[in-house]
């Protein structure tokens, strides 16, 4: 039996989740914006859109510019990303499962009732109201867990801490313009180095570390928008890895799809 899973978001966490429910077997494709705003661009299937394909631990996601090319990508053992803001996709295709990874610490238009099996990642939504299942993405005891009522914990605001650090590890625009980035993700960089511009106005580091992450080259941003994101761990292989919290999350979401389908009788073994 064929089970279709449309994401929407191919960011960092989302990824985790696409490569979870690809290794297990289900048709993924993504759904995301025409300029993706990721900033783990190494491992987020985002990409996909402005460089046509990516390949992430040995799985490779593919932009289509039409549903009518899921079907040969899937039988490729590929992962459709579709430039579908508005999920007109999902729609069309009436899949059996709807993934909510948009990140946005709020609905931005999923509902409950868009397909039989409706799960959403993070802050936002409440489970039986907007969705079936809410997946934890809070770094934490919880980090992971399936909530099958109720919701997520709040946005706090602050980042989770990674190697000691939170607030300083995160890269934000010091104006609105236009964003250029001057060093690479895996980049080695000290603190106080210059790694990006908003059209004049440098973006500094504060830590020093791997630049883990980094805004696309030509994006328009507002002042404070997340535009990078340093490891004081310096690990440059964990830049091109998925993260230990996106494989978390993933496993929340791949529990949540097969408790939801075995509930209703959608899978073989229901």
């Amino acid at each position: 039996m064929e089970i279709r899973v449309a994401v929407k978001g191919g960011g960092d966490l989302g990824t985790g989740a696409i490569l979870r429910l690809h290794r297990a077997g289900f048709r993924v494709w993504v759904t995301e914006l025409p300029q993706p705003l990721a900033i783990r661009r190494a491992v987020a299937v985002a990409s996909a859109v402005y460089e046509g394909a990516i390949s992430i631990e040995g799985h490779t996601a593919r932009r289509v510019e039409d549903p009518e090319m899921f079907p040969l990508l899937w039988a490729r053992g590929e992962i459709p990303v579709l430039v579908d803001p508005l999920g007109d996709s999902i729609r069309q295709l009436r899949p059996e499962v709807v993934v909510d990874a948009i990140m946005a610490k709020r609905n931005t238009g999923t509902a409950i009732t868009d397909a039989p099996v409706v799960v959403a990642l993070g802050p936002g939504f409440i489970a039986g109201v907007d969705c079936h299942a809410v997946v934890e993405t809070a770094r934490g005891h919880d980090l992971g867990r399936v909530y099958y009522q109720g919701s997520a914990l709040p946005d706090t605001g602050i980042p989770g801490p990674i190697g000691g650090h939170d607030v300083l590890r995160v890269l934000r625009a010091p104006r609105a313009g236009r964003f250029r980035a001057i060093r690479r993700i895996g980049d080695r960089v000290e603190a106080g180095e210059i790694v990006a511009y908003v059209e004049e106005e440098p973006v500094r580091t504060a830590i020093a570390g791997v630049l883990r992450g980094i805004l696309a080259d030509g994006l328009e941003v507002v002042p404070g928008m997340k535009v990078g994101d340093v490891d004081p761990r310096a690990e440059v292989r964990h830049c091109f890895t998925v993260s230990d919290k996106a494989w978390a999350v993933g496993g929340g979401v791949l529990e949540a799809v097969l408790c939801l389908l075995r509930a209703r009788g959608m899978l073989p073994w229901a």
